[in-house]
């Protein structure tokens, strides 16, 4: 007796009619496009529409007297970006000078926010009594609201009544006069002391979650070989949290360059000192301060331009070394 093997039929697929078969049309194939539409209209809403128009703008003379048509306002072309890049007029030289002032302020915050993160993770890296209070209290300043945190420490640079010239100069005695902390030359360091406060709990916080992945025994066995901390740190430590710092150094870089909730609550937004002119809070005083909408546009778009191609070429050198790695 024969038997006749009988094709196999796929159950995505239906016959209409005896010996035709045709695939079985999804009818869910469309959910995860609707899905996506309320995210995708609410990008374009707060971040591409803005940014197409903020380009827009910096393509035409938006003052104070087109503001209520923008229409009428005259196109100017490159004429913001010239006046901007100008280093030999007034706001082409103001907008160096908030850069490279930014430049440095940068450095310092992201490496000393770095350092002292990498720090602290490292310590409460083992098991000892009372490390889940350390690493409650650590991470308080990143817990608090940032204008919470950053009017707090407006009260405690004030010259006569701020709590740090009561303790340096009237608790441990400091010869000389009290200094004012929010104006001249010492708002500068005022802003690296707040910024370094506000971040450095974020850079613990994500490298102490990357050494939850580093075995113990990695450790163990190099302690056996005769291994010191610092070693174990340079030769294990480093190496494992590498993907971790290639992101956390991006990340802490972009939100420090683009800082404008520091300077503009520190010291206001009409009184701030040259040397706490961050360039965010630069553009800021351009565009709402002189009502030159032009000028402010074209320097965000520089601002981003700049931004863009320092992400560019430290994500290609990170991956060559990796490469080379």
């Amino acid at each position: 007796m024969s038997a006749t093997a009988s094709p196999r039929i796929s159950k995505d697929a239906v016959a209409d009619k005896p010996g035709e078969i045709r695939p079985r049309r999804r009818r869910r194939d469309w959910l995860p496009y609707v899905l996506l539409i309320p995210a995708v209209v609410f990008e374009l809403l707060v971040h591409i529409v803005p940014m197409v128009t903020g380009i827009w703008i910096s393509f035409i003379k938006l003052t104070q007297q087109y503001l209520r048509n923008w229409s009428e306002a005259p196109f100017l072309g490159l004429g913001n970006y010239r006046v901007s890049m100008d280093f030999n007029g007034a706001v082409g030289r103001s907008l160096r000078d908030s850069f490279l002032l930014t430049c440095g302020f940068t450095l310092l915050v992201v490496g000393i926010a770095w350092v002292v993160g990498m720090a602290a993770a490292v310590a409460l890296q083992r098991r000892f009594p009372g490390r889940g209070i350390f690493r409650t209290v650590f991470l308080i300043p990143y817990a608090i609201p940032v204008y919470a945190g950053i009017i707090a420490w407006k009260f405690m640079l004030q010259k006569d009544t701020g709590a740090v010239n009561h303790l340096l100069f009237d608790n441990l005695g400091l010869p000389g006069d009290k200094p004012f902390w929010l104006i001249g030359g010492n708002a500068f360091w005022s802003l690296v002391i707040v910024a370094i406060w506000r971040l450095w709990p974020f850079a613990f916080l994500m490298l102490m979650a990357g050494l939850q992945s580093v075995p113990e025994e990695l450790y163990e066995a190099s302690a056996v070989d005769g291994a010191k901390p610092f070693r174990q740190w340079r030769s294990i430590t480093l190496p494992m949290l590498r993907p971790v710092n290639v992101v956390l150094v991006l990340v802490m870089f972009l939100w420090t360059f683009n800082d404008f909730n520091t300077p503009f609550v520190l010291f206001g937004k009409t009184a701030q000192p040259p040397a706490g002119d961050l360039i965010s809070f630069h553009i800021y005083n351009a565009s709402f301060l002189t009502f030159n909408f032009g000028y402010g546009s074209a320097m965000s778009v520089l601002l981003l331009i700049f931004l863009l191609l320092v992400t560019i070429v430290y994500l290609l050198f990170v991956n060559r070394r990796s490469q080379r790695a």
